[in-house]
């Protein structure tokens, strides 16, 4: 018997990809750099038990429950046989070892990849392997999504396979089955160990006592809050040999729970973030050096789409894609669904990684910042009660333009609407974006001390604009008495776009820096857009429950730096 079987295609496969004769996205790209690395590394080694172990368990006990071959040969009761990059993920996740030991090196993965490339029926097949390769531990596998259905889908193809191998304790096998309204759930007891698999939907008030060693939680775009996630990690701090699996395709919100872990497990893929214990594989169309994807091309749908050619027909993607092409109301679905493309980020304005690019290149703390020799100029976009508030400052210094921003909020409203609108309001506080205004509406004394706060510690603020209209009868006279000289600014689009454009320059010229604001790129991100007549721009939200109020207080600030930038400009004309 081969004790290494599958190895060799697994190494194959990854070598197509790493020299170029497979079509890859970019971060697939990454990820078989980094199994090329971990095979050098000396930290760890390779068990092709485990592995060999669950693809051999998938293939010969796992049949479709529906479906056809890209012929049409009906596939239902076939053998279930990976893909290669089915045994890649496996392999990965299951065969790294910390040398010496018989500790699992990844505990933890994400496996993004558009739909019907063979997704949901791999997570249960996969949960299956995993819940007879760690029957000795007594091991508890739980299949979880945001809605039960979904996880009833892979719950049911594991149904349908145990009883179609007669294995459900009513006909005389090993596995007692409950599969009703109340539970749904399936285990059995051998004489070296047990398993016990449950489907259930993710619902993060229910779920505090869950115990497990293996999760998989299917289609994790439509998580409204991290703790739908969350609660499973906490689930297995019993085990040492442990797996929480994510499984998803995009969604059409990015700044909700996977859209956040997509941007960190790209850290990850571009080594900018070291985390050895995760494992990811994401496959989706990437845009060109303009920012645009090319998304009625064949290679693009190849490059998104591991099961091209497989699951995914080419003749009937191009279909698809020629239909979102022509019809834009399809475009949106297309983009989700079949490239693995965020659809806010179609719709958005800015390319959030130019800003992250521009970003990246200063280092100045806050204070080093507020000591350099230059004028700043203020922003506020006030809320009309209980709303997001921003505050922002704009200065130069030898040029480079700087943005510090700050966020206020009720704390009455904070958890209601970190939770309906996905706004990550908690973790701004915690970073130290954001101020939680103690009082059911915002307080505009918070706002006017965060002023008095810069200016403290050193920041020399020339003068502060702000919309009166929204400003209230408190702030105006605040402000004053604290000593700051403020200007009406009308929130007029056609004097917005001035300090709109000239921030968009300095993002593509590589010379904003808004030391690392979160909460700032979170609003960038939001930022949708209409050219008006003479290059002038009309902004708003992409969606109607996101928020862009840090965005616009630094478009307020810029518009003061550059109106003061002009006068400095013609009364030097004038002395000439």
């Amino acid at each position: 018997m081969d004790k290494k079987k599958n190895w060799n295609a697994v190494i194959k496969y990854a070598k197509s990809i790493r020299d170029g004769k497979k079509i890859a996205c970019k971060e697939l790209k990454q990820a078989i750099e980094r199994f090329f690395r971990d095979l050098e590394n000396p930290a760890y080694e390779i068990d092709h038990v485990a592995p060999e172990f669950c693809i051999g368990i998938i293939e010969t006990t796992i049949c479709h429950q529906q479906g056809e071959k890209i012929d049409g040969t009906p596939l239902r009761g076939k053998p279930f046989l990976l893909e290669l990059y089915h045994k890649f993920i496996i392999y990965n996740l299951v065969g790294f070892k910390i040398r010496g030991s018989g500790v699992v090196r990844f505990h933890e993965a994400l496996i993004f990849i558009p739909r019907k490339n063979i997704k949901t029926s791999f997570a249960a097949a996969l949960a299956w392997a995993l819940a007879l390769w760690y029957r000795k531990s007594g091991s508890k596998v739980y299949i979880t999504s945001a809605a039960l259905m979904q996880s009833l889908e892979s719950f049911n193809f594991l149904d349908y396979n145990i009883t179609r191998m007669g294995e459900n304790q009513k006909q005389g096998g090993h596995v007692h089955v409950i599969n009703n309204n109340n539970e749904h759930s399936m285990e059995a007891s051998f004489s070296d160990g047990s398993f016990y698999i449950r489907a259930l939907a993710a619902s993060p008030d229910k779920q505090d006592s869950l115990n497990c060693n293996i999760a998989i939680c299917d289609e994790i775009h439509a998580f409204k809050a991290p703790k739908q996630y969350n609660l499973f990690k906490e689930a297995m701090k019993a085990y040492t040999n442990k797996l929480l699996i994510g499984i998803s395709t995009a969604g059409d919100n990015e700044q909700a729970f996977l859209g956040k872990r997509l941007k960190y497990c790209r850290n990850v893929l571009d080594q900018t973030v070291k985390d050895e214990q995760y494992f990811i594989f994401m496959c989706c169309a990437n845009p060109d050096e303009n920012g645009n994807i090319d998304y009625t091309n064949p290679v693009v749908h190849e490059m998104a789409n591991p099961a091209y050619g497989v699951s995914i027909r080419p003749a009937e993607i191009l279909n698809d894609s020629l239909q979102a092409q022509n019809d834009p109301q399809q475009r949106k679905d297309f983009f989700a669904k079949s490239l693995n493309v965020y659809t806010n980020a179609l719709k958005a304005w800015f390319d959030i990684e130019e800003f992250r690019r521009s970003d990246m290149k200063y280092s100045w703390t806050i204070e080093e910042v507020a000591r350099m020799p230059i004028y700043w100029y203020g922003g506020a976009d006030l809320s009309r009660m209980y709303d997001l508030t921003a505050a922002a400052l704009y200065g130069c210094y030898e040029g480079v333009d700087i943005i510090v921003s700050h966020a206020f909020f009720p704390v009455t409203q904070a958890a209601a609407k970190a939770e309906e609108d996905n706004i990550p309001l908690f973790g701004w506080q915690e970073d130290g974006w954001l101020t939680m205004c103690n009082s059911p509406t915002v307080n505009i004394s918070d706002i006017v001390n965060w002023f008095i706060q810069m200016r403290s510690m050193g920041f020399k603020i020339k003068c502060v604009g702000h919309d009166r209209k929204f400003a209230g009868e408190e702030y105006f006279p605040a402000m004053q008495k604290a000593g700051f000289f403020i200007e009406d600014q009308p929130q007029y689009y056609y004097l917005k776009s001035q300090g709109f454009r000239h921030i968009e320059k300095a993002v593509k010229d590589g010379n904003l820096y808004y030391i690392h604001s979160e909460a700032y790129e979170y609003c960038v991100g939001n930022v949708s857009a209409v050219e008006k007549t003479d290059d002038a721009v009309m902004y708003q939200k992409v969606q109607p429950e996101q928020r862009i109020d840090l965005f616009d207080a630094s478009v307020f600030a810029c518009v003061k730096y550059l109106n003061q930038a002009e006068k400095a400009k013609q009364a030097a004309n004038w002395w000439k």
